[in-house]
């Protein structure tokens, strides 16, 4: 059996570096070894064809960390046997660009082989950095392919990502993930088989993992060293803890600890216990669960609990859901306890609830009738002579913007849906309300 730390060979006679880290030592060779983003990667893809047609290209990756936008470049290069060079944009300036572009002018024009240039968090790059590139990926001196987490079309300019293709690339699935570290446990270039996985401790790492391949080879290497050193064929799930220090949180993302915990933190919300509410999201969050899924509870809940006892909840709750998607995780999880927070210790009404439930109940009943001729469309040849519009009262020609008139059909009339509590901003509108219907219904 082949060691921990036997070295491996590349396609070609290429040794990988047995002290490199497994997530390097695991990078794909080929578009076929590559794990998820099948949107990307199919048979008929634009990315594919590119590749296999051996064309000059630029590229912009854009998406989460892990989601193998490095190995996607790395890949591309091995495809197209293209010269690679790459930079990042935290240590790298115009002085270096230049550099390269000069580099690869030579091995262009001596050698005819066109260089890949991948820059890693080019959202860092100034205009002006940004800019230096230009010439060079019109002229095709260099196949730039840029990397980012950041929305290119907010962090990259528009000349570059003119000239560019922009490819999302998505979270890995978790059966992404355990394909991945499956992977790595048998590979030659990997663990190579000296070590087992406990499916206790595979599903640990698919939760820690949430959808981060290189976060997921990191954890298995420290729990195969861990492993080793102990003697023990086998990374359990108290080796796999100790060794990357996160205890594993019991909760199942498919089963029934999913609902429950997602239960517990929209009625801990109800029920304006803002320390358990918080409780269940670090619970969630820990657990690697879909912050969209999260922050849809949270917007759902500001108008189910909530509603009009604080209208600035449901802006809260919708603003933490774009603010996540915007950022992603894990810093996405400060605008979800914003919104945990907010509310939480808002007040709270169920009455847009409850309105909208018994008006939906009457529709399906069957109450409704025929809308007033005053408020039927009076903007086509031929509505006079039917009668609608003829009736309406125009409100702004009024002094206070209101005037008595018949707006439902007849059988709801009187009908009150809406009853607002007395708590939070619903006691200023209860009050407003009375006087509303009052004027309205003088016409009856």
């Amino acid at each position: 059996m082949t060691s921990l730390f036997d070295e491996p060979a590349e396609p070609g006679g290429e040794a990988v570096d047995p002290g490199a880290p497994l997530a390097v030592r695991m990078r794909p060779r080929s578009l076929d070894e590559v794990v998820g983003q099948t949107h990307l990667l199919g048979p008929r893809s634009p990315l594919r064809r590119l590749v296999e047609a051996d064309e000059p290209m630029s590229l912009v990756l854009y998406g989460p960390p892990g989601t193998g936008k490095t190995t996607l470049a790395h890949v591309i290069s091995l495809a197209t046997r293209r010269q690679f060079v790459q930079l990042s944009a935290l240590d790298a300036g115009v002085k270096e660009v230049r550099a390269v572009i000069s580099s690869a002018k030579r091995e262009l024009t001596y050698a005819g082989r066109r260089t890949v240039l991948f820059i890693d968090e080019v959202h860092r790059f100034s205009k002006t950095q940004q800019d230096s590139l230009l010439s060079a990926v019109e002229d095709r001196i260099v196949s730039l392919i840029a990397a980012t987490t950041e929305n290119p079309f907010f962090s990259v300019v528009s000349p570059l990502l003119s000239r560019s293709l922009v490819l999302a690339l998505q979270p890995l699935g978790d059966d992404d993930v355990r394909a991945v570290l499956h992977r790595a446990l048998t590979d030659e270039r990997g663990l190579a088989g000296a070590v087992t996985l406990s499916a206790e401790a595979e599903e640990h790492l698919v939760r820690v993992a949430g959808g981060d391949a290189r976060k997921a080879l990191t954890a298995l290497e420290s729990g195969a060293g861990a492993a080793v050193a102990a003697g023990a064929a086998e990374i359990d799930l108290a080796t796999l803890e100790t060794a990357v220090a996160q205890a594993a949180v019991r909760y199942d993302r498919q089963g029934d600890m999913h609902y429950d915990v997602a239960s517990a933190l929209i009625k801990s919300i109800r029920g304006s216990d803002v320390d358990a509410a918080l409780h269940y999201l670090a619970r969630m969050v820990v657990a690697g669960e879909d912050p969209r899924f999260i922050a849809r509870r949270l917007v759902i809940s500001a108008s189910e609990d909530i509603g009009m006892a604080d209208p600035t909840a449901l802006q809260t709750a919708v603003a933490a859901a774009e603010a996540v998607a915007f950022i992603g995780m894990p810093e996405g999880h400060f605008p979800l306890a914003h919104a945990v927070v907010h509310l939480a210790t808002a007040p709270k009404s169920n009455a847009v609830t409850v309105a909208i439930g018994e008006s939906v109940a009457d529709v399906r009943a069957g109450l409704g009738g025929p809308v007033p001729a005053g408020l039927r469309d009076a903007h086509y040849a031929g509505a006079k002579k039917l009668g609608h519009g003829g009736t309406y009262v125009y409100p702004h020609d009024a002094p206070e913007g209101i005037v008595p008139q018949q707006y439902p059909p007849d059988a709801l009339v009187g009908r009150d849906y809406y009853r607002p509590t007395s708590r939070g901003a619903e006691a200023g509108i209860g009050a407003r309300l009375g006087k509303l219907r009052a004027i309205l219904r003088r016409a009856r």
